[in-house]
């Protein structure tokens, strides 16, 4: 598939991604890339995030690969039942463990606990080995959950 046969939704997690992150630069570079805007980077409501997920996959006219980091993952995962069948694939990096009570600030566990279901679509999970949101072996269980393709990025 090249870029021009889909719409790349942007997924940026916490506080959102400013000018230099790299979830900019693919917005910036990729012709059909365009980011998930949230109501509340700040004070992210699980709810909101997931539904506004939703409505950008199903507002959709090609094929969606998503593109989601730290809190926008989650957003992704527990969005699945409300998308239609238009998602050929997801990049996920960096996913919190929103379901550690030591994760601050505390309102992101709203976000947990994760689904354990294989992703109705192929998916690259991306983490590192140094993460202070999330340690890499709740990330390798994760992946193992959903069917992911896991990348170690080191530290």
């Amino acid at each position: 598939m090249k870029v021009s046969d889909a719409e790349i939704l942007i997924v940026p997690g916490y506080t959102n991604s400013g000018p230099d992150h790299w979830q900019t630069r693919w917005e910036g570079k990729l012709s059909t890339a365009r980011r998930v805007e949230q109501a509340e980077w700040s004070k992210p409501v699980r709810d909101d995030w997931v539904a506004r997920v939703a409505e950008e996959v199903n507002a959709a006219t090609k094929p969606v690969v998503l593109v989601g980091h730290s809190l926008g993952v989650p957003a992704i995962v527990h969005a699945i039942p409300e998308m239609k069948k238009k998602v050929a694939g997801a990049f996920l990096v960096a996913p919190p463990d929103v379901s550690n009570p030591e994760i601050r600030p505390k309102h992101l566990m709203t976000f947990g606990p994760y689904p354990r279901l294989t992703l109705p679509f192929p998916s690259l999970l991306i983490a590192s080995r140094n993460d202070p949101f999330g340690k890499y072996v709740h990330a390798e269980d994760i992946a193992n959950a959903w069917g992911s393709f896991l990348i170690d990025a080191g530290e």
